[in-house]
């Protein structure tokens, strides 16, 4: 039985109409009850491998409808924009752009941020922090009637967790350079762009290249009010999947692969609209249609600005001295200082 899901009848509309552009895969299925759901992974743009590659990805938590939406609104304008954009054509033959627009729609359809066994896909992967995590909040194995389930212990990844790594296994991690960016809401009033690690306040391997790409932004959108900084400036937690990713990124040298999460300050949304807080899926996503017009268009910008970073890698990522320069640099303010 077809399940009545918003966002993947938009995703399933969007796939038929871009048919000739999409190269489509239904990674998986996942069951609840009568109702059965495809997990879709969408990709558009050069497929050689010696080609750089960006990945977006929503609907990780069920609630946070938001995020799904922003990747399917930026999908729908790149592919309108195919049939007469010709610089557009020429970017798309320069990088390759995957999307996994749903990842766990029975979260979606249910309401919960967890999947359809009770686990939060965010707390899966088979990582340990190496430092202390919040109770609960980092990942509990307690009982998948709490929040931040992780799963039981030895236990596989959940199908839809195995979906997605296979997805950036496949299409990210077997190029030279790649960035997946990952959308969520719920932490703060201010929307941040959160990178590696979530399980230790050890600075990633790949520090400068993530610094020279935020001073790239900051130069060329002077204006905007995002904050960068790695999540573990917020809190710790366990089996956080990108970190898992990283971790495997890495074991190739000469591999970058540059994981981010968009985390949408939905507290801000409460405070303009009190009376979100009677629905639960108020506390996550933007109700009033002219605020989420807002946000749809706002976050836009962040999306196109990742292709165009990708297609000119070579570009602008720092070598020898300047790699060394954008080390001391992001140390300097994201681990020793205060300034965000």
């Amino acid at each position: 039985m077809i399940p009545d899901l918003p966002e993947l009848i938009e995703l399933e509309r969007i796939i038929e109409d871009g048919a000739t552009h999409l190269d489509v895969r239904r990674v998986c299925a996942v069951d609840a009850g009568d109702k059965h759901f495809p997990v879709y992974s969408l990709a558009l743009g050069n497929r050689s491998r010696e080609t750089p590659a960006v990945g977006f990805f929503g609907g990780i938590h069920g609630l946070e409808r938001i995020g799904t939406q922003i990747v399917l609104v930026f999908l729908a304008s790149l592919l309108a924009r195919l049939r007469w954009d010709s610089v557009l054509q020429r970017q798309l033959e320069m990088v390759r752009l995957v999307f996994m627009p749903l990842v766990n729609p029975i979260g979606m359809f249910q309401g919960t941020r967890c999947n359809g066994h009770g686990v939060d896909l965010m707390r899966n992967a088979p990582l340990e922090a190496r430092e202390r995590a919040p109770f609960l909040l980092g990942g509990q194995r307690i009982s998948n009637q709490l929040a931040w389930y992780r799963g039981r212990l030895g236990a596989p990844m959940e199908a839809e967790s195995q979906a997605v790594c296979s997805v950036v296994t496949e299409e990210l991690l077997s190029r030279e350079f790649s960035i997946a960016l990952d959308c969520h809401s719920g932490f703060g009033l201010r929307d941040r762009i959160w990178f590696p690690y979530a399980h230790t306040v050890t600075p990633i391997r790949h520090l400068p290249e993530v610094h020279a790409l935020q001073h790239l932004f900051n130069q060329t959108n002077p204006h905007h009010n995002y904050v960068f900084e790695p999540q573990s400036r917020q809190y710790l937690a366990h089996g956080d999947l990108w970190d898992h990713l990283y971790l495997q990124a890495i074991t190739e040298e000469q591999r970058v692969f540059l994981p981010f999460t968009l985390e949408m300050g939905s507290w801000l949304w409460v405070k303009k609209s009190p009376r979100q807080m009677f629905s639960r899926r108020g506390y996550f996503n933007p109700l009033p249609i002219h605020r989420l017009q807002r946000v749809l268009r706002r976050h836009l910008l962040w999306l196109d600005f990742l292709t165009r970073a990708a297609a000119g890698y070579r570009q602008w990522l720092p070598h020898d001295g300047d790699r060394m320069e954008h080390h001391e640099k992001a140390i300097a303010r994201w681990y020793w200082g205060s300034d965000r």
